[in-house]
């Protein structure tokens, strides 16, 4: 399964069925698992494990050192789960040893071309970036994110759970759950009602969840405030536990407001 043309290291771990394309190069501390096929061309070096079943098409280059001055050649890492779709031309960097020591992609993401995930980036699960995304270093996306193309997230910033950004917004602060933002600089735009149904939600659910939207961003109060308040609100509605612990947790960057 492996073209005639593509190097991979004797040292490098592979499932028995997985694919390689011609030309591409696979590194000595890889590990790829079962089902998994990678196109023509592609590049994964560094210590770099993929999981089962995924797709990675031709151009990639996974693995590869941060672009960070700081690196020094530690043994950082990338890790990549199950059942993930990377579509041409995607650059992921390992972390740094200043701060998680691995860059992170999740489970059933779909990565489309040209998307950069840099040093110590965490991408959940269920997850589309689409393309030319750019992720700067240290930023966490949750579950169901999605980010329109051409969305540029500045360093240490965080998108919420079910977070959906428009086509080429700027985001320079933390995204809350739930919120639609867009723009650049990005601004709240409202609730990502159209996922939210999709994945489930009742419309009892939306409906707290708008009346949370509007606490924080409508309501004039302080940020505190609002947080006590969701949190105040999270108590009757479960859904908004996602909502109340995210503006609970310590921010580099504060939020979209």
């Amino acid at each position: 399964m492996i073209h005639e043309t593509a190097i991979v290291h004797p040292s490098a771990k592979l499932a028995e069925d997985v694919q390689i394309g011609p030309y591409s190069v696979i590194g000595e501390h890889v590990e790829i698992g079962a089902g998994t096929s990678v196109g023509a061309h592609a590049v994964i070096s560094g210590r770099t494990r993929i999981g089962r079943r995924n797709r990675i098409f031709h151009h990639v280059s996974l693995g590869e050192i941060p672009q960070d001055k700081k690196y020094a050649g530690e043994p950082t890492r990338l890790e990549i789960g199950d059942d993930n779709v990377i579509r041409e031309c995607c650059t992921f960097n390992i972390g740094t040893a200043q701060d998680l020591g691995y860059t992170r992609l999740g489970d059933r993401n779909l990565i489309m071309a040209y998307v950069h995930l840099a040093h110590d980036c965490v991408v959940g699960n269920d997850t589309i970036l689409a393309n030319c995304v750019q992720l700067g270093g240290h930023v966490d996306i949750a579950d169901f994110a999605i980010l329109g193309g051409f969305t540029g997230v500045h360093q240490f910033c965080r998108i919420g759970a079910h977070a959906i950004t428009g086509v080429s917004s700027v985001v320079l602060a933390d995204v809350p759950p739930f919120i639609t933002a867009m723009g650049n600089t990005a601004q709240p735009h409202g609730v990502n009602t159209e996922g939210l149904k999709r994945r489930g939600y009742s419309k009892d659910a939306i409906r707290e969840i708008r009346r949370a939207y509007k606490t924080l961003y409508r309501s004039g109060l302080q940020l505190q405030e609002a947080r006590d308040a969701i949190a105040q609100q999270a108590q009757n509605c479960p859904e908004l536990a996602l909502l109340s612990e995210f503006l609970a947790t310590t921010s580099k960057r504060s939020i979209i407001r």
